[in-house]
């Protein structure tokens, strides 16, 4: 049987894709063993589908002064010895990693020990775990065109996101009768992720008077941050946060305002989901998710709104002129074929797996 170690952690981000690929290793006859960080996230996601998981030592990008920045080149270092350990017993054939900081020693021992790597960036520009691990591995997957042409043609090539399977079958049924919204208008949901996007929510909730007028709302407003004050409003369901009810919350969706993160914006894609972006701005990050939301605007399959530029005004102009255009966005999307990334990226662990 061949083998494969997949890793990545730190955010659900560099989770997700790698597990959307678990099923077309399984059935490409591939063992599969994950490593990540010993008290990453990622360990509970990775565990609750069953397969393999070991832990080691990782560092952690942080935008900010710290003492645990001075530690960090030690616990990369003991990581990437545990790693070399791990990879002289499980003996892969490949390594696949999806980014974050754990993967840097595990791509490391990889080419310690001559085992062919590939990597996968999800962002417009590269992070620096990947940057990091670029000298190493024989491919860099990517979702935006824009990002192969900053990297060596060689080791570039244009995949998209693996999504998991089960997005796609979503039902408009179920997602009405767990949420009791009725579809008799369309339906604008919000989402921003697991933990929410505090200025994305109190936008629209700001705003509710003027787009209940033309829509139903379904608010995944992160862990904490439901509103009492708006809880029992007419066609305003807020949610924490969905898990396996996110598909069916995707079908019910006529539009959608997000988040301008890469796996988000490529499942509103896959989906053929209108949408509004309202991109993380600079000062809370590197500035990719601005670059994302740039690039899917370009390309015609997002409306950009930027989060200093919101009114409850504008948003319910912004809303009401995307459902009115939808048809140009569905058929823009339609056309990228966002939904067969796993399989491209399989196909390429096909072909470098030694």
């Amino acid at each position: 049987m061949k083998k494969i170690v997949l890793t990545g952690g730190g955010t659900a981000g560099h989770v997700t894709p790698n597990l959307a690929l678990v099923p077309l290793l399984k059935d490409a006859g591939y063992e599969i063993l994950y490593i990540g960080s010993k008290n990453g996230m990622e360990k509970d996601l990775v565990k609750k589908e069953g397969i393999p998981y070991v832990g080691i030592s990782s560092g952690k990008l942080r935008r900010y002064i710290s003492i645990e920045n001075l530690k960090d080149p030690f616990r990369i270092q003991h990581g990437y010895h545990e790693a070399i350990r791990i990879l002289r017993k499980f003996k892969p054939d490949i390594v696949f990693s999806k980014g974050g900081f754990v993967s840097v020693p595990v791509v490391g021992a990889a080419r310690f020990w001559r085992i062919p790597a590939i990597t996968h960036e999800s962002d417009m520009t590269v992070g620096l775990a990947n940057r990091l691990n670029l000298r190493s591995v024989k491919m860099i997957c990517c979702n935006f065109p824009e990002t192969a042409k900053d990297l060596p043609a060689k080791k570039a090539v244009v995949t998209g996101c693996p999504l998991r399977a089960e997005l796609f079958e979503g039902d408009r049924e179920v997602a009405k009768r767990i949420t009791g919204l009725t579809g008799e208008k369309p339906v604008l949901m919000i989402i921003g992720g697991s933990l929410g996007a505090v200025a994305v929510n109190e936008a629209v909730r700001e705003a509710l008077p003027l787009l209940l007028r033309d829509f139903q709302i379904l608010h995944l407003c992160g862990k904490g941050n439901l509103s009492a004050e708006h809880a029992g409003t007419p066609g305003y369901v807020q949610i924490e946060y969905a898990t396996d009810e996110l598909k069916h919350f995707f079908s019910l969706a006529d539009v959608v305002i997000s988040r301008a993160g890469a796996n988000a914006i490529c499942e509103l894609a896959a989906l053929h989901k209108p949408n509004i972006l309202i991109p993380l701005p600079t000062a809370a990050s590197r500035g990719d998710q601005l670059l994302n939301a740039e690039s899917f605007k370009e390309q015609g399959f997002s409306d950009v709104l930027l989060q200093a530029d919101i009114t409850p005004e504008l948003l319910h102009e912004r809303v009401l002129a995307l459902y009115k255009e939808k048809d140009r966005y569905i058929s823009a999307m339609e056309n990228a074929n966002f939904k067969n990334a796993a399989e491209r990226v399989v196909a390429l662990i096909k072909e470098y797996t030694k």
